[in-house]
């Protein structure tokens, strides 16, 4: 089983006739990601790689039952075009897009809250169910079939992550980059929570960084609600206080009581995590628990 995506999953791309929509729904649909549609105001009658394209999202559900929604718009139209996505009522939306104003994704994160959609990103790579589906654009060539599942703030490292799972001969069940920015549609608890339900997953890798309390409180969750067990990653162990490191979330401000990599270490090893020193690390953890 996987969580969010899976062979029934069928996509369409917003922004799809843009050289970033373009390119990476040709990635998709050589993985075998069953992308029905596009949708691009004014582009509507036209085709990207035998996919047709809509000129909006509502027309694109209509015509094709897509199910699913992975976001290439440009920063300045990405808000609307998420709004769109959200009042078509779609199972998922994956926001790629990076630079998206904290105001309109304020606004956007209001309504998300008043469906029952799921938003990955934005700011992220996207997922993948290895051997099903993958929505973004993560390489689908290092990703193997398997039982770990893996939520991570950072798109790189989950790539040096699952390389290294994947030379151990450990497979993926969905891995899944939630994105880096301050504002977020699914954040660590929101994926733990839905891998502790999927009973193929054996075990969980979880990737933060500095930054933020995310990782503090999803260490909380571990603790009280799951029996799935979970290995840990912290980026930024030596980035000065006060500096943004990559994300904008990754900066760490005030007294340092959290948002250092060392209270995200100590949370998290108080509800029982192992933390890795390094990726490769991490994939042995994770390699000695399925």
């Amino acid at each position: 089983m996987s969580i969010l995506v899976d062979d029934d999953t069928r996509v369409l791309v917003q922004g799809i006739t843009g050289s970033e929509g373009r390119f990476h729904t040709g990635g998709m649909l050589e993985y075998g990601t069953n992308v029905v549609a596009g949708a691009v105001p004014g582009r509507g009658g036209t085709e990207v790689d035998g996919v047709p394209v809509f000129d909006t999202v509502d027309a694109a559900v209509a015509e094709t039952d897509a199910n699913a929604s992975v976001v290439f718009v440009p920063p300045a139209f990405a808000g609307d075009a998420l709004f769109e996505a959200l009042d078509s009522e779609l199972d998922l939306v994956v926001a790629i897009t990076e630079g998206i104003p904290t105001q309109d994704m304020s606004r956007v994160y209001r309504r998300l809250r008043e469906t029952e959609t799921t938003m990955i990103g934005p700011n992220c790579p996207g997922l993948i169910t290895p051997g099903s589906a993958k929505l973004g654009i993560l390489p689908g060539n290092i990703f193997a079939e398997g039982s770990v599942g893996l939520v991570s703030r950072s798109g790189t490292l989950t790539y040096q992550v699952v390389d290294n799972l994947t030379a151990r001969g450990v497979g993926q069940s969905t891995a899944v980059g939630i994105g880096g920015d301050p504002i977020i549609g699914s954040n660590f608890i929101d994926l733990l929570r839905a891998f502790e339900a999927d009973p193929a997953t054996e075990a969980v890798v979880m990737c933060g960084e500095i930054g933020g309390e995310a990782e503090e409180r999803a260490a909380r969750f571990i603790d009280e609600e799951m029996d799935t067990p979970v290995v840990g990653f912290i980026a930024g162990r030596t980035a000065p206080p006060g500096k943004r490191m990559g994300h904008a979330g990754a900066i760490v401000s005030g007294g340092g009581a959290t948002g250092t990599a060392q209270s995200k270490i100590d949370a998290l090893g108080a509800a029982g995590v192992p933390v890795g020193k390094t990726p490769d690390e991490v994939a042995e953890l994770a390699a000695d628990l399925v």
